[in-house]
């Protein structure tokens, strides 16, 4: 390499880019365009399955109960815009991006912070791994080799994805813009035709219309009640995705607070249009799909269903071929970059739970490119072993959905009711005015949300969303015991006016021997050096012809320095020197004791395999007694030169 880069930061160089100054932060700050496509992919995109498995629940009664689908969308829609209208309250009050965790925080207290962030957390990785799965899955519906290995498309679209965000928001912002602007036309293009073709009175019909569907079981009163519940409960997955804008208030351009509320009317407007339309079209082509390929009578053998969206264009568009893969490839690309909305919200309620001492401090910082790397890395990880682990099944992983964003959604809303009734306590006139009408906003998005959040708890709850039930409180505790840790080591770390700096009475140093060579009178000169008070060579006798050798070699060259033996009947090396340097601490508990370990310096990671093992081993264990001092003495061998020259 050039310069003074080394090999890895040229390799590093090379995948994520030039690192950034932190002076170059409010360059990577986003525009309502950008941010619009950065933080509402995921509920821009979500309308390309939360139709599909609104009809896949009523198909359970048969193809007769799809006409409650019209019923069940008004419910959706109204939804939809009651969270929307109470979101652009919070982040006009809570404008710092802590979203939900930090509203909650403030209003009820930080326990029930903590308890929003876990379930936001836990929401964000299944927004990656279903939003994939789902990408891959409309692939699938037009390239079969996709389907055949769906979990490893899904798996190297999710490191892809990761990629894209190591090299920074602002250019994985503009990247992510042109896919999403794409996809919003395509349906719009696609609900127009149809709406036209209706009023011209063709007939639409898609493929799987003259399909009949094999009922699981005939559905009246409660039970008929429960099923609906459920496919509402399924359909409001069109709303995931809502709190990500309100958690990266801090990363749109000034005013923050106002773009981030504009942002929000126009992914409301955007999104529900799309929702009524989408499902509009799939009622009037007569789209078929049931939750399993035995449910559907019809369907060509060793083939699986085609999604709701493409049966859709194939019915809307004819026999152009062309259109339909259009949109078959548009709807994967967005299903897959809104992961990209997890990818930004994430990290960073990841870098404010780190802050406030919840979650491990590296998440805390942002890497070479501004970009939260250690947070965006770990969602990365999880994502992906929920797709393996599910085998990239969306209609698995939509069970486990929800329930986080409802709880999230219902905490936030009623912590915004005591925020505005605090608030209300010192004010008058007009901004009363103001603060009554955003009260009564999130208070009804507080019943709505809460009645929700219990009719998935009790739909979903035995089709797996007990998973998620029970991985929220774990989260909460293993964040409550970070934090305690936190605290421990604070207090033990602090200092008060009356500490002072005490010298030890004397120093003992001892310098590790195993043969005389010069990595060891370069550390017999060190120690030396230093002045100790007492000053001693150490070895242990492993073998006795090689410990009388190195004894009268040792005696031969009049080395300056006391040689101790210690004696090692089971040819061990690390618990002689534990024991003397223990036995040392007893005798004088006020000594300070240094132990000089001499090591090499490799330039290959297999070379230090074969090297430094037992001093490794001696410092793990030296690092835990007090008063105990480990200096390591370097000596680099030929092959740490060449790295070093490289590296110039």
């Amino acid at each position: 390499m050039c310069g003074n880069v080394s090999v890895a930061d040229g390799v590093k160089r090379l995948f994520v880019g030039r690192a950034l100054r932190s002076e170059h932060l409010g360059h990577t700050l986003l525009p309502k365009r950008i941010a619009l496509p950065v933080f509402a992919s995921d509920a821009l995109s979500s309308n390309a399955y939360a139709t599909q498995e609104i009809l896949i629940v009523l198909t359970l009664g048969g193809a007769s109960l799809l006409a409650y689908g019209p019923w069940i969308a008004v419910a959706v829609v109204v939804l939809y815009f009651t969270v929307i209208a109470s979101y652009r309250q919070n982040v006009r009050a809570y404008p710092s991006g802590g979203g939900d965790y930090e509203t909650v925080s403030a209003n009820l207290g930080p326990k029930w912070g903590v308890l929003v962030a876990s379930a936001l957390l836990i929401d964000y990785v299944l927004t990656v791994a279903v939003s994939v799965s789902a990408a891959i899955a409309n692939l699938g519906s037009t390239f079969q080799f996709v389907s055949d290995h769906n979990v490893w498309f899904a798996v190297g679209t999710v490191i892809l994805i990761t990629y894209i965000n190591l090299r920074g928001v602002k250019e994985s912002g503009s990247f992510f813009a042109i896919p999403t602007y794409l996809f919003i036309a395509s349906v719009f293009i696609m609900i127009g035709t149809g709406i036209f073709r209706v009023l011209r009175g063709d007939e639409m019909l898609a493929e799987s219309a003259a399909w009949e569907v094999i009922p699981d079981s005939a559905f009246v009163g409660l039970a008929l009640a429960f099923l609906l519940a459920r496919s509402f409960s399924s359909g409001t997955t069109a709303l995931t995705g809502i709190e990500a804008i309100a958690n990266g208030v801090p990363q749109f351009r000034e005013p923050k607070s106002k773009n981030a509320a504009t942002t929000l009317l126009l992914l409301g407007v955007l999104s529900m249009t799309m929702f009524v339309g989408i499902t509009w079209l799939a009622l009037t082509t007569q789209v078929k799909v049931t939750d399993s390929n035995a449910s559907l009578i019809g369907l060509p053998e060793g083939q699986d269903q085609k999604t709701v969206i493409v049966q859709m264009a194939g019915a809307v568009f004819g026999n152009q071929l062309w259109a339909v893969v259009v949109i078959a490839l548009v709807t994967a690309l967005i299903l897959a970059l809104a992961a990209n909305t997890a990818f930004n919200g994430f990290p960073v309620l990841g870098s404010i739970l780190a802050r406030d001492g919840y979650l491990p401090r590296q998440l805390h910082t942002r890497g070479d490119r501004l970009a939260y790397s250690n947070g965006i890395l770990t969602l990365a990880l999880l994502a992906v072993i929920l797709i393996i682990v599910y085998q990239a099944d969306v209609t698995g992983l939509i069970q486990l959905y929800i329930i986080g964003v409802f709880t999230a959604f219902s905490l936030s809303q009623f912590s915004m009711i005591r925020h505005w009734n605090r608030a209300l306590r010192g004010s008058s006139g007009a901004e009363r005015s103001q603060m009554i009408r955003s009260r009564l906003i999130n208070g009804f998005g507080f019943v709505l949300t809460s009645l929700v959040l219990v009719i998935v708890l009790v739909t979903k709850f035995t089709r797996g969303a007990w998973i998620v039930v029970v991985a929220i409180p774990i989260l909460v505790f293993i964040m409550w015991s970070i934090k305690r840790h936190y605290a421990r080591v604070r207090v033990e770390l602090a200092t008060v006016t009356s500490d002072k700096m005490v010298l030890p009475a004397r120093v003992h140093t001892l310098v590790l021997v195993s043969k005389i060579h010069k990595p060891t009178l370069r550390a017999l000169a060190y120690a030396r050096a230093t002045r100790p008070t007492v000053l001693e060579a150490v070895t242990v006798n492993v073998d006795a012809v090689d410990t009388r050798d190195l004894v009268a070699e040792w005696s031969r060259r009049e080395i300056p320095v006391t040689l101790r033996v210690l004696d090692s009947p089971y040819r061990e090396v690390t618990r002689p020197i534990i024991d003397y340097v223990r036995s040392i601490r007893s005798d004088c508990p006020r000594d300070l004791i240094t132990v000089f370990i001499p090591e090499y310096v490799v330039g290959h990671w297999w070379e230090q395999l074969l090297h430094n093992q037992s001093a490794l081993r001696l410092k793990s264990r030296l690092l835990f007694m007090p008063n105990v001092m480990v200096t390591s003495v370097p000596w680099q061998l030929e092959s740490s030169d060449a790295r070093s020259t490289d590296g110039e």
